[in-house]
């Protein structure tokens, strides 16, 4: 008959039969008996336990691998079940301890933000040992309960579904321009938002897709028609294509977030604006519509802040042939004191780090010395991975600090993304040409007008 008692509590029990039966002369002896029996009973107790799929590598996965590795997700391969996560456990293993995947954007200690995806050192061990143990399943009771949510949107219910006004067809193959989108808004008063998230309907073929807000007056894109597709490639677009004086609402990437503002704090979408959508899509092999959808909460009240997106560029430059590390730079000066959020750095197919530096007030006899370079943020510029960057502890920059964007390029046959490095690279809005747009959020109060916050030399 099997006992119903655990492997501890039998040995517990076997211990306390030997004392009771030893004699006065015996209890040395029996000391060394529960000496050691304790012992093993210790041993048992705090062994750590066999890392299992659902309580040990599930909560792993699906913070920091599932987004991408889906079955509908832009990765090759999926690890959103146990059975697909089997099949790949070494692989798992493998690029996890080279620090290969998750991407390592951000380089370490060079500034914190809030969506990296980096795993701790625990966290590898604990993938490692699921593999080396021949990946046990576990109990699917252990998995981890996952937030309640409006499916599909992780954000509250949407007040507003703003979607693509057409359908784009992505082909199998080729070399693809960018695909913008103009959806009017219909507001007759301006809206603030407290949170947006955009689901695409063909996730394994998208790059990027940046939402901006053109506001009624703003000359970009001002010869572009409504509620039509059209690419990069179109003379008339190129022409008048600098939307730097314009906000980004959002940027979805592979691996991205909602966009989630403080309770004090939104985006604004003035009365009589357009939503401009600018979609960048990968082909697979497998041609694919693509008609993404854009949900807004708005804010019940007007709040004390406004989040603005402000931008350093450069759009006079010129890479030469070959060239493996082309440096370009960018500055801008606050006019007034705000608060820093993040960053969202744009290269192209040659991009290949970026950095985002700043440079404190200097006052009196302090402005005659150098410049003080204080590097917030550097990224290791990677084109299938194009995100923004959110810091974990917003910064607070007063009036006069300067800010510097700095970006290498790779034009050598050393770079894989590079489609001709014999090319002279010039600036210019199509993928096969360059940029250099070092966005970045800053919260302010409301009544400033965002033209007069950072002045670009």
């Amino acid at each position: 008959m099997r006992s119903s008692l655990s492997a501890p509590h039998f040995l517990v029990i076997a211990v306390l039969a030997v004392i009771a039966l030893v004699d006065v002369r015996g209890q040395s002896g029996a000391r060394r008996v529960v000496s050691k029996a304790s012992k093993e009973t210790t041993r048992q107790l705090t062994a750590p336990r066999a890392p299992t799929y659902y309580r040990d590598v599930l909560p792993i996965l699906a913070q920091h691998c599932v987004v991408c590795h889906s079955a509908d997700g832009i990765a090759p391969m999926a690890f959103d079940t146990y059975a697909a996560a089997r099949s790949y456990a070494f692989v798992i293993r493998n690029v996890t301890q080279e620090r290969a995947m998750p991407p390592p954007f951000a380089v370490p200690l060079v500034g914190r933000v809030a969506n990296d995806p980096s795993l701790t050192a625990a966290q590898i061990s604990t993938l490692a040992a699921w593999a080396n143990l021949n990946t046990p399943e576990g109990d699917p009771h252990d998995a981890p309960r996952l937030p309640r949510a409006s499916a599909p949107w992780s954000i509250a219910k949407p007040d507003l579904i703003v979607k693509m006004p057409e359908a784009v067809s992505i082909p199998a193959s080729g070399n693809l321009e960018y695909v913008y989108q103009l959806a009017p808004t219909h507001f007759t008063t301006g809206r603030w938002i407290q949170a947006a998230e955009l689901l695409p309907s063909a996730r394994a073929n998208i790059l990027q897709i940046v939402v901006a807000i053109r506001r009624p007056d703003s000359p970009w894109l001002g010869h572009a028609p409504l509620g039509k597709p059209f690419t990069s490639g179109d003379q008339t677009v190129a022409e008048d294509d600098h939307w730097a004086d314009d906000d980004i609402l959002i940027v979805y990437s592979p691996g991205s977030s909602a966009q989630q503002f403080a309770a004090n704090s939104g985006k604004f979408i003035p009365a009589g604006a357009d939503l401009v959508f600018r979609a960048q899509y990968i082909p697979n092999g497998v041609a694919r519509f693509d008609q993404s959808s854009l949900g807004l909460v708005f804010s019940e009240h007007a709040p004390a802040r406004r989040i603005v997106t402000l931008a350093l560029q450069a759009d006079r430059f010129t890479i030469p042939p070959s060239a493996p590390e082309y440096r370009v730079e960018a500055r801008g000066v606050l006019q007034t004191d705000a608060l820093l959020l993040s960053f969202f750095p744009v290269l192209h197919l040659r991009g290949k780090r970026f950095e985002y530096d700043v440079i404190p007030p200097r006052a009196g006899a302090n402005r005659k010395l150098p410049p003080k370079f204080e590097t917030l943020l550097r990224v290791n510029y990677e084109q299938r991975w194009q995100a923004s960057y959110q810091l974990c502890v917003p910064r607070i920059l007063k009036k006069g600090t300067e800010l510097r964007a700095v970006a290498w390029y790779d034009n050598s046959p050393i770079n894989p993304n590079n489609p001709n490095p014999d090319a002279v690279v010039h600036w210019g809005n199509k993928p096969q040409e360059e940029v250099l747009e070092g966005f970045f959020d800053v919260a302010v109060p409301t009544d400033l007008d965002k033209s007069t916050i950072l002045i670009r030399p």
